[in-house]
């Protein structure tokens, strides 16, 4: 994976993204395995690693990730066998052992960072309402003038984000994640492979309607388009396809 040379600028000052991945856990649903999604990982890091920032992942409890397997460019079914970018990242030995052992989301020191990214994957919907640690820093971030960004599922945490007057963090603001239309998509999926009823729904709760419900402004671009969305500094990521995206609105955000 060929990386920006970090040499090249900012190399007194640069600055400085965490980017907070799901650990594993287990669908309520499916029963499946959960994690995060290799994409929302790996195209933001890409894209902030060329911009001559420096990176940290965390995870909310800490120690090792596990990706969903869909996100995987070598897994069976080809959903992302294009992703070459992924598949980069999980074969240069020094970037697939941030995995294996990431720091938890306590330990993240806001005034060393610019911006706080948290990707998706399946794991946010089952893991995200007991991850108190990421909700408080997300919303420090927030406070603080700096960028608070999330993606796809990530957008997750804005469920639980408070404000320090215990406001939620999304009331009133213009956000994107997860939509509708892509829950729709996903639980016929599902269903036609057997593995749900016509009853079920392969996600517990849906980001469109909590957010909504909570005061917020819910736009989207359509089904699996790449599309991310700022609203003063809060950027959110509609799905798996808007890493690039997102990293780009939070890029023009700090600037280089």
């Amino acid at each position: 994976m060929s990386l920006r040379d970090p040499n090249a600028s900012n190399k007194s000052n640069p600055k400085r993204v965490a980017i907070v991945i799901a650990n594993p856990a287990t669908s309520s649903t499916t029963g499946w395995p959960v994690g995060f999604w290799w994409s929302e990982l790996t195209h933001p890091y890409y894209a902030f690693h060329e911009a001559g920032y420096e990176v940290e992942v965390f995870s909310p409890a800490g120690g090792k990730c596990e990706a969903d397997a869909m996100s995987d460019p070598r897994d069976a079914s080809g959903y992302s066998a294009t992703d070459l970018i992924s598949m980069g990242f999980i074969h240069t030995p020094k970037l697939a052992a941030l995995i294996a052992d990431t720091r938890p989301v306590s330990a993240i020191d806001v005034a060393r960072f610019d911006a706080i990214v948290v990707a998706g994957g399946q794991a946010p919907m089952f893991s995200f309402e007991t991850a108190t640690a990421l909700h408080e820093k997300f919303a420090a971030f927030y406070e603080a003038g700096k960028v608070a960004c999330a993606l796809c599922h990530g957008v997750a945490v804005l469920r639980y984000a408070k404000l320090s007057n215990g406001a939620p963090l999304v009331k009133g603001k213009t956000v994107t994640g997860f939509a509708n239309v892509e829950e729709d998509f996903a639980d016929e999926a599902v269903r036609a492979m057997g593995a749900m009823t016509k009853e079920q729904r392969l996600m517990p709760w849906r980001i469109e309607d909590e957010l909504r419900s909570l005061g917020a402004n819910f736009v989207q671009s359509g089904l699996w388009r790449g599309f991310a969305i700022r609203d003063g500094n809060l950027v959110t990521g509609q799905q798996n396809f808007s890493g690039t995206e997102t990293a780009q609105l939070v890029i023009e955000t700090l600037g280089r």
